[in-house]
């Protein structure tokens, strides 16, 4: 494994430091000005950038447009202020004299964590280099799944919602750029668009976990509580969504709750920077951002002659796009009116054969009256349908375990 990393700001003593070691990271370039970091993780030919400049000088957008291409940034800091306000902005911080070894641990976990998979030992096992317990993380689950309806906005809306009955505390994100529908589920009316909201405080630069909680929505839902950022009400205001933004208040979330559900949209390609000369706004790159630093990815598709190879195409797709990601996927709408009898087995046997190498997390039976009731009613199905065959499996996918009400049959003595 050898991660080449640019160095921005050194006197020559990391770049010493990093040589002489002779670890996984090899120094590719030193440079006196940030723009020109910023050229080299365009052209790709940086895989981190480790800044040991003045941290004063560092700015966060600099930091974002890093990040969006891809490359971890590492902020060696002495100074506990800035590196709270660089860290807030999605930096990596470490010491000044931190070793080399360190740096290389360091930097294999930041690449990991925007979705870069090395060859070699997890760096999540590694440790922390200073020695230091780790901070609470809630988990971060993101829904996906390929175009057509599969129910990518009803299963993370149901699934949240067995996570705050399982008494976790929990905040949903709309973040479908296209056709968000948190709201109307859950029959609120919110122009502002929460998701939005909270892309402008963190672009601010004044932002921590408890205000961006506050600036979610409390739903109560058969008794849990949890906090919904409402998606976009139009999808021409898909700009005010910035990919990095958004990942920086993910980051900033985790330190206060324990899972993080997100629901994004279909589309993945990240063609919009053909079509200009300078950095453009990517309106899929926050469906993408949320994918690299997902825990847990259902993919989301319909079990039906469609909807299957659509998902096939779609995880294909993903792969071209993100590279190796961990996914599960979830057959939704499963009847034996759509795939024949013995619907399960028909299902395993077609995605073994023809399906990519991706688990199967669920099958999820088809119950139009129940969705249709809990829609009606905009809450889920927790409180409308809690027998529902649909609940008991969405909540056994969030690992809440319940039984379905099975009736009961009276016996009658045989009339003489």
């Amino acid at each position: 494994m050898n991660i080449s990393v640019v160095v921005h700001g050194d006197d020559g003593t990391v770049v010493d430091r990093l040589e002489s070691h002779r670890g996984v990271l090899t120094v590719a370039r030193s440079c006196a000005e940030i723009s020109e970091v910023i050229a080299l993780c365009e052209t790709g030919l940086a895989d981190a950038a480790i800044l040991a400049g003045p941290p004063e000088e560092i700015e966060t957008h600099d930091i974002d447009a890093m990040i969006e291409r891809g490359v971890p940034v590492v902020v060696l800091c002495d100074d506990a202020a800035q590196g709270k306000r660089l860290g807030a902005a999605g930096a990596y911080v470490a010491a000044s004299g931190t070793p080399a070894a360190e740096l290389g641990i360091l930097v294999t976990r930041a690449r990991a964590e925007l979705g870069h998979r090395e060859r070699g030992p997890d760096p999540a096992q590694a440790g922390d280099p200073a020695g230091r317990p780790a901070p609470k993380r809630a988990r971060v689950v993101v829904f996906w799944g390929p175009v057509g309806s599969p129910g990518r906005s009803l299963l993370a809306l149901n699934y949240a919602v067995e996570c705050a009955l399982d008494d976790q505390e929990v905040v949903l994100l709309d973040a479908d750029t296209y056709g968000a529908s948190q709201a109307v589920q859950l029959g609120l009316l919110d122009e502002a668009a929460g998701i939005a909201q909270i892309c402008r405080t963190v672009d601010s630069g004044r932002f921590d976990a408890t205000k961006l909680e506050r600036i979610c929505a409390p739903v109560v839902i058969a008794g849990a509580r949890m906090r919904v950022a409402t998606g976009l009400p139009r999808a021409s205001r898909w700009p005010e969504l910035r990919p990095t933004a958004l990942r920086r208040a993910v980051l900033a979330l985790q330190e206060g709750c324990d899972t993080i559900v997100i629901d994004v949209a279909a589309s993945l390609e990240l063609d919009e920077e053909l079509s200009f000369d300078t950095a453009a706004p990517q309106r899929n790159g926050v469906t993408a951002a949320m994918l690299r630093i997902a825990d847990e990815i259902y993919a989301v598709g319909a079990a039906d002659s469609i909807g299957v190879p659509r998902l096939i195409r779609a995880l294909e797709e993903m792969h071209e796009v993100l590279g190796e990601l961990e996914v599960k996927v979830v057959f939704n709408k499963v009847s034996a009116a759509n795939v024949g009898a013995s619907p399960r087995q028909a299902l395993a046997e077609t995605w073994a054969r023809f399906g990519p190498d991706v688990p199967v997390a669920g099958y999820l039976p088809h119950d139009p009256a129940a969705v249709d009731a809990a829609l009606l009613a905009g809450s889920a199905l927790a409180e409308i349908a809690p027998h529902s065959g649909l609940r008991v499996a969405v909540a056994a996918l969030a690992g809440h375990k319940i039984r379905a009400k099975v009736p009961l049959l009276r016996r009658f003595a045989p009339s003489m």
